[in-house]
């Protein structure tokens, strides 16, 4: 990989990350997993060949950027699905609790 090579896919990660905020914003949770997976893919180009790639001055200045995007992409995502995680997890205690009734006392 080059230097370019490298800053693209971070810039590419940071447009995917952009994008999962508005997956996670109008509730997409498919469109959101297809993006997490697609970072994902970066993330292995990235660990299988930057090793290799020395950035520094301005390249590195830009992959410090894209990262801080990435990550407060990150934390907006976070925000966003906390609510619906929360919810999924009430709807699974409930869910529980009710099997544990009904195992306890019969289909009454």
């Amino acid at each position: 990989m080059t230097k370019d090579d490298v800053l693209g896919v971070y810039a590419a990660m940071s447009d995917l990350t952009r994008a999962m905020v508005t997956a996670a914003n109008e509730s997409d949770w498919e469109g959101l997993e297809s993006l997490e997976q697609r970072v994902s893919a970066h993330v292995a180009v990235l660990k299988a060949n930057e090793a290799m790639v020395r950035l520094e001055g301005e390249e590195r200045q830009r992959k410090a950027t894209l990262i801080k995007q990435m990550l407060d992409d990150d934390r907006k995502v976070r925000d966003l699905i906390a609510p619906w995680m929360a919810q999924l997890a009430r709807l699974i205690n409930s869910t529980g609790t009710e099997r544990r009734l009904v195992n306890a006392y019969g289909g009454v």
